[in-house]
């Protein structure tokens, strides 16, 4: 048993050294193209999200000549809205405006949340950011300048976790820079599998609309990954940006953490039951904890799943290298923690596929449709 559990946490290392060096090729590539199309930046904003007046602020000084900014809530009576409005004062001289709509056009609450501002937004390039990530004044262009191929209609940008101050946002940082980085690069440049992150989405309104627009993404949940497919599907191309937007998680608590990547988890399950399941071998730390518990607690296994949570927090340590990550070097060593609890969450979608999402209970049917749940 131990060669087989030797073996299978080699193809976990094999397999995310391939993810690392993906994101090395990506990190280094450099693309030119001057884009000036008109572009609308929609912002949904439910909730005070950590650093979210920073937040919003870092898209009010953009150095790019003609864009819009739009917030959008349901409810005025949101504690987002003070803030939207603050920045909008103080910006007077960007195209800034706030939209307060709570009509249900489906089950998707994000797509509810953006739906009138989509419909009411002026350019025919549409970016999606999510209020929890910050950005320098470069922005839209090293986005935008993959749209030098007219074959591409979506940009998805890479995600950076920083600013971690819990234990909690520590291991969503380490999450972000890790497998999710990684895990971008390759599925966007090695295989045709499109991964899209909501955190920041760039595309041509015109392809949406070909595919049904909006109105065909208001009960998916993965409303990310279905602007994507919804692309591929058209033969268009999904590109990856490898300008950095920073998701900012200060505060999280771990109760958090895992409710986010439960769901995530449950989602990527119903998008793609295969490369699900390949998942869990690209996770060695938790197959050497799994082959260490089996044996009865050998010594022998011990010092494999001790040389693997070495080995695997190093790689981590590197992965947090290429991506400029804040991550003291210390907290590295958290990185085998993460993994195991993140092995742990992986069995989930096979036993349970309900979400709760914003205050309300769903199933999941396939590429996420949402089915509401009582």
């Amino acid at each position: 048993m131990l060669y087989v559990v030797l073996v299978l946490v080699a193809i976990g290392f094999i397999a995310y050294f391939i993810e690392i060096l993906a994101l090395a090729s990506l990190v280094k590539q450099k693309l030119s193209f001057s884009f000036t199309e008109g572009v609308s930046i929609i912002k949904p904003l439910k909730g005070i999200d950590d650093n979210l007046f920073s937040n919003l602020e870092s898209f009010c000084s953009l150095d790019y000549p003609k864009y819009e900014l739009i917030f959008c809530l349901s409810s005025c009576t949101d504690p987002a809205y003070k803030i939207a409005k603050k920045i909008k004062d103080k910006y007077k001289d960007c195209d800034i405006s706030i939209v307060i709509d709570d009509t249900s056009v489906g089950l998707n609450p994000k797509i509810n949340n953006m739906f009138k501002a989509y419909m009411n937004s002026k350019y025919d390039f549409v970016i999606i950011s999510d209020s929890n990530v910050i950005v320098d004044k470069n922005y839209i262009q090293q986005t935008a300048k993959y749209l030098k191929n007219n074959e591409v209609s979506v940009v998805t940008n890479l995600v950076r976790g920083k600013g971690a101050l819990t234990f909690g946002s520590l291991l969503e940082n380490l999450q972000l820079n890790t497998f999710v980085v990684c895990g971008m690069a390759f599925l966007n440049t090695k295989t045709n599998i499109p991964c899209v992150i909501g955190k920041s989405i760039l595309f041509r309104k015109k392809d949406l609309e070909e595919s049904g627009g909006f109105w065909h993404l208001k009960d998916y949940l993965a409303e990310d990954f279905m602007i994507g497919k919804l692309a591929t599907d058209k033969n268009k191309k999904v590109a990856i940006s490898n300008y950095f937007v920073d998701n900012v998680n200060e505060f999280w608590d771990t109760k958090k953490f895992l409710n986010r990547h439960t769901r995530w988890a449950k989602m990527r399950y119903k998008i793609g039951r295969f490369y699900y399941l390949s998942e869990l071998l690209s996770n060695p730390v938790f197959l050497a904890l799994v082959g260490f518990i089996i044996s009865g607690f050998s010594k022998d296994f011990l010092y494999l799943f001790v040389g693997s949570a070495i080995f695997k927090a190093m790689l981590d340590y590197y992965t947090g290298y290429l991506v400029s990550s804040d991550i003291k070097s210390i907290y590295y060593f958290f990185s085998p923690i993460k993994d195991i609890i993140i092995g742990f969450i992986w069995f989930v979608p096979f036993f349970n596929t309900k979400v709760y999402w914003r205050g309300k209970k769903y199933l999941m049917g396939k590429n996420t449709l949402l089915i509401e749940s009582k």
